[in-house]
């Protein structure tokens, strides 16, 4: 088999390739970089818009009175002219229906706490309770 024989044009095209490969390996890195830049500033944009949609929509929420008259009798306990108002202190959660009573137990036991503290806890937490105006009831 012949050994390879390259022509002076083949020579002279290749050595253009190459030199067009060197010449434009930067631009086509910079064109990438700057897509990568610009797809991520889009994203951006696009959760900024998403952002200012809600926060749209929350100005519009606070615009509307029922809202506020919503929101301040949740969050304040604020009401109505004329409306009373009652405070529950120390709400006990439901009791589960479907709970099983304990069992009795036949032997005495000294109790965990004592009877005496919690009927004067339980008298004064009844009497430093806030009282209702008396003009005020219907």
């Amino acid at each position: 088999m012949r050994g390879l024989r390259f022509s002076g044009f083949s020579l002279i095209m290749m050595g253009l390739a190459v030199l067009a490969v060197v010449v434009l390996a930067p631009t086509a890195q910079a064109w990438v970089t700057q897509r990568q830049q610009i797809a991520a500033l889009q994203q951006a944009v696009a959760a900024e818009k998403s952002e200012v949609d809600s926060l749209t929509a929350e100005r519009e929420r606070w615009n509307d009175t029922t809202f506020i008259t919503t929101q301040a009798r949740e969050r304040l306990a604020y009401v109505m002219p004329g409306e009373v108002s009652f405070l529950v202190i120390n709400d006990l959660p439901a009791l589960d229906a479907a709970a099983e009573p304990a069992s009795v137990s036949t032997e005495v036991q000294a109790t965990k706490s004592d009877w005496m503290r919690s009927l004067l806890a339980s008298t004064m937490a009844a009497g430093l309770a806030p009282v209702a105006p008396e003009g005020k009831t219907k």
